[in-house]
This record gives structure tokens, sequence and C-alpha cells, in this order.
């Protein structure tokens, strides 16, 4: 295919006689013209990148409902299939989980409180509604939160390491050693990047100089800033990975196709189609050179 397209980049259609043209005047002579074809760049599944859904947020943060338009694992411009294994599935509502928990730098800490824990069919963990001020927000639910809960966000850095409760957010250089956190930043500043699944959660391990180690759900240890923030406690949902799935139907709600079995061409009405070819473009072969004349300079 890529022989084909250089040798058309180099090439001149004449329509008057059929022929593919070289620049160096050289006809291309056997090739035979079905159909056109338009290159288009397929993405390649990953690279952050889920092909499951595309979410419509507004400008402004809500707690609202936004709508969703589902991909089924294809790319949201060309529409080619990328993701395989994808499609179908039960319609979900998606919650907009506020990715910074942000508190007072000095004095005492915020206090937020737990107005409702609901479940979010397009993430594995549950979501709770929180509110603090006038403000209402959704963050990941821990394991043991309850409603009415009081929770508890600072920036502040203590010369002693606080006693923290399930949910509340501290840099990780204020809480102790052994501490089971998720929500964490990768960068200060930074919008929680690390531990969203359900039952997951990182161990604070050890500190040196101005860095804490962390080690995450996979078992690797890396090193922080002291000033990043995290959530105290462990992802709430944790018997998730447990979960018995027990038919088939139940799968497709979950919005995954199956992939088992023998690979079979679709007939009948829905299948593929035969269609006659379209009409075949032959090249005419190059022009013969004429005789070179000879003239005879030898007198007979």
């Amino acid at each position: 295919m890529n022989n084909l397209t250089r040798l058309l980049a180099n090439c001149t259609l004449n329509a008057s006689r059929h022929q593919l043209i070289n620049k160096s005047g050289i006809v291309a002579a056997g090739i035979q013209v079905r159909g056109k074809c338009k290159v288009v760049e397929k993405p390649k599944p990953g690279a952050g990148q889920q092909f499951r859904r595309v979410v419509h947020y507004p400008e402004e943060y809500t707690i609202e409902p936004l709508k969703i338009t589902h991909l089924a694992g294809r790319d949201p411009v060309s529409g080619r299939l990328v993701a395989k294994g994808i499609g179908g599935g039960i319609k979900q509502k998606f919650h907009w989980v506020k990715w910074v928990r942000d508190g007072p730098l000095e004095g005492p800490p915020q206090e937020e409180r737990v107005i409702e824990i609901i479940d979010d069919g397009c993430r594995t963990a549950k979501v709770a509604l929180v509110g603090v001020g006038n403000e209402l927000k959704y963050i990941l639910a821990t394991e043991n939160m309850k409603v009415g809960d009081i929770i508890k966000t600072s920036r502040f850095i203590p010369r002693i390491p606080v006693r923290p409760n399930e949910g509340d957010a501290y840099p990780l250089g204020a809480l102790p050693v052994g501490t089971r956190i998720h929500n964490l930043e990768k960068n200060p500043g930074h919008p929680f990047h690390l531990i969203h699944a359900a039952g997951t959660f990182g161990t604070i391990l050890r500190k040196f100089d101005d860095k804490v180690v962390v080690q995450l759900p996979s078992k690797r240890e890396f090193a922080y800033d002291r000033t990043c923030m995290a959530t105290v406690g462990r992802l709430s949902n944790v018997e998730h990975n447990k979960e018995h799935i027990g038919s088939a139907q139940r799968m497709r709600q979950l919005g995954n196709r199956p992939r088992s079995g023998l690979w079979k061409r679709k007939e009948g009405k829905h299948g593929r189609k035969i269609r006659k070819l379209p009409a075949m473009s032959l090249t005419s072969p190059p022009p013969q050179k004429k005789d070179e004349v000879i003239n005879l300079t030898l007198n007979l």
C-alpha cells in the first residue's frame, strides 16, 4: 500500500488515454484503479484515552448530572473502531468530582459535612456529596464514610504529625508514617492524579528531607513532595473486584461486548454485500522507440 501511494504521488493521471504518466515521462503500466481510498490517522488504544464515553462539561462546576456521549470504542473524530470489546451498556449519570481539596494554610482546618453517598455508574468507587459554606461538591467516598460525618481539610504542615480521620485531606508532610491514603497529588498544586479505583489505597512508608515515600496500589514506591495533598483512608466499594457477573447479559449491561467464540462474518440482509466491482482502468504500455536511421558513408 505504501508503494502504491508513493507511486501515485509521483504520477499524474491522463484521463484521455487512462494512463499514469510519471514526472520523468515514463508511463506506469499494469496498475488497476478499482476505487478511491482516504487516508485516515487511526489512533492507538491507551495513552490516557478510553474511547468509552465523552462527557460534556459546562464552563462552571456543577453538581447536576452531566450529559454523556457513548463512543463504543470508536474514535470521536474519524469514527473508526479503535478499542474492541466496548459497546452497549445501560445509561449512566456522570457526577463531576472536584479533584481539589483546598484548605487554609494556617490556623484550624476547614470542616465539611457529608450530605449524601451515591453510586456512580461511570466509576467504580462511590461518590459523596459534601457541603462547605455555600458550596456543594462531589468527592470520592471512603470505606467507612457515612452521611453526617464531618471531614477536615488543611494545607498546614505542623511540627508534629496530626491524627487524621477517614476522609480528611492533609499534605503528606502532616500525616504520620503508615497512614492509608488515596486521591494523591503527583505535583503540588495540581488536581488529584493517583489512586481513584474502588478499594485501593496507598501507604506512607517513610520521610526524608522534603520528600515522602508512598507505596502505591501497584506496590511500587515513589517519593513525592511533602506539600502534595492526599485524602486519608481506603476508597469505598471494597468488594468491587470480587463481584460475580453471572450472565452474558449482565456483562452487556456493563458496556462490554463478547469477544469469545469462533469469528464468523455476518450473513443475510444485514451482512456483507457482494457488489459489482467498478470498471477496471488499464494503463497502456509505453510507446516503442522508433528505429534509428543509419546513414552509410562508404561509397560502394
